[in-house]
Order: C-alpha cells, then sequence, then structure tokens
C-alpha cells in the first residue's frame, strides 16, 4: 500500500511539473504542413551548411519547439488530410516538439476571403452540419491520439474573421450559427484530448474592432474556448493600410494581446507570422522585434509565435528561405 501511495503521489508531482513547465515555455513554432507535398515534388531542403534536412528536422535544428499542421475535409490528392497530417505528426513526435492541429473544415484553404463549405457538407442543414464538423474533428484527432500522438492545442477553424461555413456560419450575418459550429468542434476536441487548448484564431492581429466583433459574439452565445490565436504580418497590414510601417503592427498588435486579456480573460498565441523573404535582413530585425514583444511586452499572456511556411520559395512573399536555404529570418527563432 505504501508503496502504491508513493507511485501515485510520484505520477501526481511528475504531472504538476510538467504543467508548470509547459506554462512557462515560451513556444517557438512554424506551421510546416505543406512538407511531404513538398518532397513529393523532389524537393529539397538544406541547412546553412548546405546538408540535406528533412523540414521538421530542420525547423528543430534552428531552434523552435513547436509545429502547426493544417487539416482539410476531403483534400485533393490528400495532401493535409488526416493520414498526411498524422505522417507530419509523427515527425515532430519524434523531434519532440509539440503539435498544433489547425481545422480548416474546408476541402481546401479557408482564411477571411474564403470559408467555403466542403463538397461533402454541401446541401446539409445546420444541425447536420454541426454533426459533420463534430464527427470529422474527433475523428482525425482520434486517428491522432492512436498513433501515440499528444496534440497541445487545437484551432478550431482558422482565420475565422467573419466565421466559417459560409454562407451558414457567416459572423456578421449568423453569429449565432458560427458560434454553434465552434462550440461543437470544442466539444468533440475535449473528448478526445480533454487538455489540449482549443484555439479561436483570427487575422490582422494589430486591428482590436476585429477581435471584439467575433469575441462579443462568441461571448453572448456561451461559446467555450481556451485561447486566442492572432495572425500578425506587417506586410499585409501594410498594403491593407491597417498600419504605416512594421513598428505599428508590433506596437498595436502588443496592445490589443494585453486589451484581450483584460477584456475576455484569455491567454494568447501569435499563431502565424512572417516577414518579406527579399528582405531577409529586415525580416530578421521584424521577427526579433514581434518575438520580443510578445515575450516580454504582453504581461506574460502570450505563449508563442510561430511562423507561416517559412520553407515557401518562389509562390509566396513571405517565406523565409532562399535556394531552398533558410534566410537570416529564421535566426530570430533561434534561442
Amino acid at each position: 500500500m505504501r508503496k502504491l501511495l508513493i507511485a501515485f503521489l510520484f505520477t501526481v508531482i511528475s504531472i504538476n511539473n510538467a504543467n508548470a513547465q509547459d506554462k512557462n515555455t515560451f513556444w517557438l513554432g512554424a506551421d510546416i504542413s505543406g512538407t511531404t507535398q513538398l518532397e513529393s515534388s523532389g524537393e529539397k531542403l538544406y541547412n546553412t551548411k548546405g546538408e540535406i534536412r528533412e523540414n521538421t528536422a530542420l525547423m528543430k535544428e534552428l531552434g523552435l519547439n513547436a509545429v502547426r499542421l493544417r487539416v482539410w475535409v476531403n483534400p485533393r490528392g490528400g495532401w493535409s488530410g488526416a493520414e498526411d497530417v498524422l505522417e507530419m505528426a509523427k515527425r515532430a513526435k519524434y523531434y519532440d516538439m509539440a503539435i498544433m492541429i489547425d481545422f480548416h473544415y474546408s476541402d481546401w484553404w479557408a482564411d477571411p476571403g474564403k470559408q467555403h463549405i466542403p463538397a461533402a457538407w454541401q446541401y446539409m442543414s445546420y444541425d447536420e452540419m454541426k454533426n459533420a464538423l463534430a464527427e470529422h474533428t474527433e475523428d482525425v484527432l482520434s486517428l491522432l491520439k492512436k498513433n501515440g500522438i499528444d496534440v497541445k492545442w487545437v484551432q478550431v477553424g482558422n482565420e475565422t474573421t467573419n466565421g466559417f461555413l459560409w454562407p451558414m456560419g457567416r459572423a456578421s450575418d449568423n453569429m449565432e450559427k458560427y458560434a454553434g459550429f465552434t462550440e461543437a468542434g470544442y466539444q468533440s476536441v475535449k473528448k478526445v484530448y480533454p487538455n489540449a487548448q482549443v484555439i479561436i484564431h483570427l487575422d490582422g492581429g494589430c486591428d482590436q474592432k476585429r477581435y471584439d466583433f467575433i469575441f462579443d459574439g462568441l461571448k453572448k452565445y456561451g461559446t467555450h474556448y481556451d485561447m486566442i490565436g492572432l495572425s500578425v504580418y506587417p506586410y499585409w497590414d501594410v498594403m491593407a493600410k491597417l498600419e504605416s510601417d512594421w513598428k505599428g503592427t508590433v506596437r498595436d498588435c502588443t496592445a490589443n494581446i494585453k486589451h484581450l486579456y483584460e477584456k475576455y480573460g484569455k491567454e494568447t498565441m501569435i499563431v502565424e507570422t512572417g516577414a518579406e523573404a527579399k528582405h531577409p535582413k529586415e525580416g530578421y530585425i521584424i521577427m526579433k522585434a514581434l518575438i520580443n514583444a510578445a515575450k516580454n511586452d504582453c504581461g506574460g499572456h502570450c505563449h508563442g509565435v510561430f511562423y507561416w511556411a517559412p520553407e515557401l520559395e518562389g509562390q509566396y512573399p513571405l517565406g523565409a528561405f532562399d535556394n531552398h536555404r533558410p534566410t537570416e529570418i529564421m535566426k530570430a527563432f533561434a534561442k
């Protein structure tokens, strides 16, 4: 009996220590969801010494401690489908990197400009679609759990600045239905991973008004969530005339993070960011300033920064690689 009691106390202490460590960890990550598709086309990545590296291994080598992986419902070619996500999650587990799962609830890209209903859900009623969302969420996460994957965070929707599953879940027209979809996702996450943090993710992290709109709406309908995720892109903010320069983005997203904690009592993470790849020296300065602000100027309420698709070249202006190698931008993530 005494041995059992000692073993139980040891387990409790170990869990408490792990939770305390997690609470004090500042997460530096990257969304590397396109890794396997990149490999299938024959692309190879290298470290700064010119040595070939698999993308997950390379992120670990660069100092990152977490990865973010998107999930599409029935994607063409299977990329970012459940089995593809499992393959990449296994790699992250091997390198002891924390995992964030990002449900798009679409067969392809979902963002503030498009939130397409998956083809298989196209003619469903609200209740049917809510059930389909819940089942999809539970099925994907159950597959990961069955394969020994620990998931630390789950996004219910990607950049849901005006809801998702349009037009039914468009927040400006149907806030109650968007809230209902979000609640269904939350409950499904907790069924599989009770300790995972459920994130609601919006773009334009410098713009307080769009956050108040969504989170006031979710509060009105009693929707549950654990954290707020922000996209913080100085480049796009200047293009959209939200800011005049990158310093304004860093300043205003920092103020917004503090505001969100004060108003809603929620912790935050910057789940997407990026800098212009063709200006790596400036990109390093921007990322360093953003990481420093997130870590030190938000009252301890921002818990990480994730770069979006650093390995992308050519097709996207905000990657962080040149000639298949990381640029100076990624040095900002070194510990």
